[in-house]
């Protein structure tokens, strides 16, 4: 019995490791493409968050507009995942994204702290990023680094 347990170990561990990327790429390219098309349509359950960010970060930009353009570069980042060959600017853009949606940790604390330690349901929103850069650190660790070009 020990020895099916060893085998089943063993194939689990090389069947992760076989999946891990594309699943990764999956992943995102599921949540980006499923949260940005939300935000394009305005049904998106994030839409006030991002409004009360835009009041007080860029208050000059209309919500209407941003909101259709901030959906486009989330679908955007979800399609560059899927496509080969592109996961450095993939990455560049998603973590421009996570910058962006942790700003209201720091700067809306009624809306993302219930108290010092205890996120709200839209802070908790925004901790679990912090599972997506994982994702991409996955998807980066397996880059190989670019060669120096020589002049």
């Amino acid at each position: 019995m020990i020895n099916f347990y060893r085998k089943l170990d063993y194939y689990l561990i090389a069947l992760a490791r076989k999946i891990n990327r594309p699943f990764a790429r999956l992943v995102i390219f599921i949540i980006f493409i499923w949260f940005g098309y939300l935000k394009v349509i305005g049904v998106s359950s994030a839409n006030p968050l991002v409004e009360d960010l835009l009041v007080t970060v860029l208050p000059f930009i209309t919500f209407s507009q941003f909101i259709v353009v901030f959906g486009i570069f989330e679908i955007l980042i979800g399609w560059l995942f899927i496509l080969p060959r592109v996961e450095r600017l993939a990455i560049f853009l998603l973590l421009v994204h996570m910058v962006m949606t942790a700003l209201p940790l720091f700067l809306l604390p009624a809306v993302s702290w219930q108290a010092f330690g205890v996120p709200t349901l839209e802070g908790q929103y925004i901790i679990k990023n912090l599972a997506i850069i994982s994702l991409v650190l996955i998807i980066g660790a397996k880059l190989s680094p670019r060669m120096k070009s020589r002049s």
